[in-house]
């Protein structure tokens, strides 16, 4: 899932330096340019001079004399002319020939010097002969020297690591004509969302697709990084677009750098940039995503450095220095995006050998235990200083969201041993489904959120995951209740898709209310919008797999074909600003998460159920597929992390 907008950061990233002809646009610069060049030089030779003369004041024994590193041989003088043993001083042992000795190695100083001097007039007059096109290459030959030096220092080899046991990382093609065109058609648009991405936007974290020009947000740090060639490189490798990920991989290999002096979600990094390079290495075995993503991960460590070890939100990719969102009660770090690192983390442990990363999570874990929650239930906001927590908000959307959703796929992901994160998950559920999950008068199942002790009535787009959730941790649950939870997954999924069907373009709005005879339906204008988000349909996908009602592929194909009528555009897709106008205006953004999992649940939805098996691979919130560590296993019990 993915946090709503947030407010502008005031962090940007510093413009490199251009020596381009941009750079010169008057002739008047141009000049300015050589004056202080001259200046330079004439300081430079005048401090040279200054450091020479040095050497030409006379010695003196009043003077203390500045001694270059030929010391005189200093024996220690006993003073026993009282019988004693004290250090009454040092002799100097052969200061006439030392004096000799001193006077030949200044004048060789003296000499060296000047002829540096000269030498440094010469190599200045050369460089002013030259043309501003040839002083630029030098420059630019200097500062690619440097760039090199860097990666080979950051690009330490990392312990070789047995990878699991990889099953279903391709084909999936369904047997039934109508679902392999179904299939392909996703395909299609995958390659549509790439190619103009790839036209107008490479290289840019996002698309402006009728704009056609590269976008980016916030949560980016306006540091481009390439986002959506990251987000979107598994669900190229699944649906068999080789070309295109090798453009991508190239792209990382020589472009993604995190030495940036830019501000950047820790969250939203973790979960779009490390899980997305994980996935991609784990997927094609190519080292470059293991490397970019250990070198990534290195750069959010210092988030973590807080009284209390819960992380900011934001960090500074260059300085280190972290700090949280503004309008974050009362500078409190959020839920959704503390308690939804556990995955990524997990796996960086396991393949370099450091438990730094497993131990940052494990920490939070620890302190979330032993919190108080009011009603079982986990406020949103957490204060990174104090270690208490903000207003008491609880969420399953929004804020919240993904906290639970990693509770449950630790277990998976451990394959069932980790029966700490268990118990948690089926604790919060049972609190959620106590005190947020209503049924409305028209007889739909949603989920509200519960406000200083009161129910809002009203569910998020971003909450309808929750249906894909209670269905993929049915099994296992409390009490044999796992046919309880496929039910509620069911009836999860039937509200969202209510959602959809009750809007003029049949797709769902940001968040809609179940109050006094609207129910399921937006009612501010601000909340009639969708920015292709993903939630439904991976709610679809999840109920497909465990129950393959055949009404989640029809479900799923009416919102491909809305998304592909009402947000498609010549240059790319584009969100909506009111799916219940008939005749919409576009927000101009083709969003990374469109192609990292919108569409990727998509194809999976019209795919067999061996192309990634839920039994081998757990998603992260991005969508980006890990594989389960079997960590009992004697493959993983020489690993340092989990020794």
């Amino acid at each position: 899932m993915t946090t709503p907008a947030l407010l502008p950061l005031s962090g940007r990233r510093l413009p490199p330096l251009n020596l381009g002809a941009s750079a010169f646009p008057h002739h008047r610069a141009t000049l300015r340019l050589s004056e202080k060049f001259i200046l330079l030089l004439i300081l430079s030779a005048f401090i040279t001079l200054c450091f020479g003369a040095f050497f030409f004041l006379p010695d003196s024994s009043k003077h203390k004399r500045f001694d270059l590193g030929l010391e005189d041989v200093l024996i220690p003088h006993v003073d026993t002319s009282k019988g004693g043993k004290n250090l009454g001083g040092f002799l100097i042992h052969g200061q006439g020939h030392d004096e000799h000795r001193h006077r030949e190695e200044e004048e060789r100083l003296r000499n060296k010097i000047r002829a540096d001097h000269e030498k440094a007039l010469e190599e200045a007059k050369e460089k002013l002969k030259k043309s501003r096109d040839e002083i630029q290459a030098e420059i630019q030959t200097e500062k690619n020297k440097v760039v090199q030096e860097l990666k080979k220092k950051d690009s330490k080899p990392l312990p070789p690591v047995p990878l699991p046991n990889l099953i279903g990382i391709n084909s999936g093609e369904p047997a039934d004509p109508d679902i392999r065109e179904r299939r392909n058609k996703i395909k299609e648009m995958m390659k549509h969302a790439w190619d103009n991405y790839r036209q107008y936007g490479w290289g840019h974290n996002e698309l402006k697709p009728i704009a056609r020009k590269g976008h980016s947000t916030n949560i980016f740090g306006n540091s481009q990084m390439g986002a959506t060639i990251v987000d979107a490189l598994d669900t190229l490798y699944i649906m068999g677009l080789h070309d295109e990920f090798r453009e991508g991989q190239e792209w990382i290999d020589k472009n993604l750098d995190f030495s940036v002096n830019s501000e950047v979600s820790v969250f939203e990094v973790n979960i779009r940039f490390i899980g997305g390079l994980l996935a991609a290495y784990y997927l094609s075995g190519q080292e470059v995503f293991k490397i970019k993503a250990v070198q990534l991960a290195g750069k959010l460590l210092p988030a973590f450095n807080t009284p209390t070890g819960i992380p900011w939100a934001m960090v500074n990719l260059k300085s280190g220095v972290g700090r949280n969102w503004g309008w974050a009660s009362a500078g409190s770090s959020i839920l959704a995006e503390f308690g939804t690192l556990h995955m990524e983390f997990v796996h960086l442990s396991y393949l370099t050998g450091d438990p730094v990363y497993y131990n940052k999570v494990m920490h939070i874990r620890k302190l979330l235990q032993k919190m108080d929650r009011p009603n079982g239930l986990y406020p949103n906001y957490l204060n990174p200083r104090t270690g208490r927590w903000g207003q008491h908000h609880t969420s399953v959307g929004g804020l919240g969201d993904s906290f639970y959703e990693y509770l449950l796929k630790a277990w998976l992901m451990s394959d069932k041993t980790d029966m700490e994160a268990r118990k948690m998950y089926d604790d919060a559920i049972e609190a959620i489904e106590k005190h947020l999950i209503r049924k409305s008068n028209g007889g739909l199942t949603f989920i509200g959120e519960w406000k200083n002790g009161h129910l809002e009535r009203k569910m998020g787009h971003l909450t309808c995951f929750a249906g894909g959730m209670f269905a993929l941790g049915a099994d296992g649950s409390r009490d044999d209740k796992a046919g309880h939870y496929l039910q509620l997954g069911a009836e999860i999924a039937h509200t969202c898709h209510e959602s959809y069907d009750r809007t003029t373009l049949k797709l769902g709005p940001e968040a809609f209310k179940f109050d006094g005879g609207v129910e399921a339906v937006a009612v501010r204008q601000n909340e009639k919008y969708y920015i292709l988000r993903p939630e439904v349909i991976e709610t679809y996908w999840y109920m497909w797999r465990f129950t393959h009602d055949p009404k989640y592929r029809q479900w799923g194909w009416e919102a491909a074909q809305a998304i592909d009528k009402y947000c498609r555009v010549s240059g790319g897709f584009s969100g909506v600003k009111d799916v219940y106008s008939s005749s919409p205006t576009y927000d101009d953004v083709q969003q990374s998460f469109f192609l990292a999992e919108t569409l990727k649940y998509l194809y999976l939805l019209f795919s067999n159920d061996d192309l990634l098996p839920l039994d081998n691979w757990v998603f992260n919130t991005e969508a980006h597929p890990l594989p389960v560590l079997h960590l009992a296993n004697t493959t993983l019990s020489g690993n340092p992390a989990y020794r």
